[in-house]
C-alpha cells in the first residue's frame, strides 16, 4: 500500500495540512505516517504545554489524533513517527524510510510565523524531498476533494515531467486538469515548444483517461498568471516543477518554486525535475 507522510508540529497550519493529506490518502487508499521532529511550542495549538511540549505529551497527541481520525480512512492506517535532528532532513529521511509516493507539509507563506518549524521548513522539506511534496498554507479550505488541477506549462523540457504524479492524482479523485500554456517571449521558438508540450501533455492525459482542457495567457511573470488563473477557475491544487523558466520579474522575486509555495491561495503540489516516480511512466 502506498503512504503518505505529514510534516507536524501541532500548530493549526499543520493539522489543516493533516486534513488535507487525509482526504487524499481517502481517495488513494494510502497509509498516512504524521511525523514530528525535535522539540516545539505553538501558543495556537491546542497540545502545547505551558512548560513545553515533552515527548509522551507528544505520544498523547498523536494518540488522539488517531483515535479520532482513523475510522475516517478506511482503507490506510495512520501511523506516527517521532525524530530527533535537522527537521527538513528528517521529515525527507522519513519519507524515504517509508518509500512514501508523497508528503504534505503546511506553511504559513511569506509571512513568517518563526516559532512553528513548519513554515520555516517548508522549502527545505520541497528541496530535499526525494518525492513530491503538497504544500498547503494556513486558511486553506481543506474539506474541498481535489477537482480542478492547474497544470502550467512553459518552455522549460522538464515542465512535462510533472505529468504522471498530477495524472494519477487527477485520476483517483475523478478530477479534471486545466492545462495552462505560458507564453513568456514573442519568440517563434519558444512558442512552438510551449505548444510542443501542451499537445504532448494533453495527449498523455487523454491515454490515461483524465479530463482536461487547455488555455493560454500571454505573461512576463509565470507565477501571478499561474495564481490569477487558479483562482479564475476556483483550483484545488496547482502542480509545479521546482526547477522552472526563469524571468527577470520572476528572478527579483525569487524562485519560481518558492513564490508559488508562499503565495498561493491553494495547495501546490512541488515536483523536482528528474524525479523517479513510482506511478506511470510520464515523460
Amino acid at each position: 500500500m502506498s503512504r503518505i507522510v505529514v510534516a507536524i508540529d501541532f500548530s493549526d497550519c499543520s493539522i489543516n495540512a493533516f486534513l488535507h493529506a487525509l482526504s487524499i490518502a481517502q481517495h488513494c487508499e494510502s497509509d498516512l505516517v504524521l511525523v514530528w521532529v525535535e522539540k516545539t511550542s505553538a501558543e495556537n495549538s491546542k497540545y502545547a504545554s505551558k512548560y513545553g511540549v515533552t515527548i509522551p505529551e507528544i505520544r498523547q497527541a498523536f494518540d488522539e489524533m488517531i483515535a479520532k481520525y482513523q475510522p475516517e480512512l478506511l482503507q490506510g492506517k495512520i501511523t506516527y513517527a517521532i525524530r530527533k535532528g535537522k527537521i527538513y532532513k528528517e521529515v525527507t529521511a522519513e519519507a524515504k524510510d517509508a518509500k512514501a509516493m508523497l508528503t504534505v507539509v503546511g506553511t504559513h507563506g511569506a509571512s513568517g510565523f518563526e516559532e512553528f518549524w513548519i513554515g520555516s521548513n517548508a522549502n527545505k522539506i520541497i528541496a530535499a524531498s526525494g518525492c513530491p511534496v503538497i504544500t498547503i498554507r494556513a486558511g486553506i479550505n481543506i474539506k474541498r476533494p481535489l477537482t480542478r488541477i492547474i497544470f502550467p506549462i512553459d518552455s522549460a523540457e522538464e515542465t512535462r515531467q510533472k505529468a504522471s504524479f498530477t495524472a494519477y492524482l487527477a485520476r483517483k479523485h475523478d478530477a479534471e486538469i486545466f492545462i495552462l500554456k505560458l507564453y513568456t517571449s514573442k519568440l517563434k521558438a519558444i512558442r512552438q515548444n510551449v505548444d510542443l508540450y501542451a499537445s504532448q501533455v494533453v495527449r498523455y492525459f487523454m491515454d490515461e483517461q483524465v479530463k482536461n482542457q487547455v488555455e493560454s495567457v500571454e505573461t512576463d511573470n509565470i507565477s501571478r498568471a499561474t495564481i490569477d488563473y487558479a483562482t479564475a477557475v476556483d483550483a484545488n491544487l496547482i502542480a509545479i516543477m521546482t526547477e522552472q523558466e526563469t524571468k527577470m520579474a520572476n528572478i527579483m522575486l525569487g524562485p519560481y518554486a518558492h513564490q508559488i509555495v508562499n503565495h498561493s491561495p491553494f495547495p501546490v503540489l512541488s515536483i523536482h525535475a528528474r524525479q523517479t516516480q513510482q506511478i506511470g511512466q510520464g515523460f
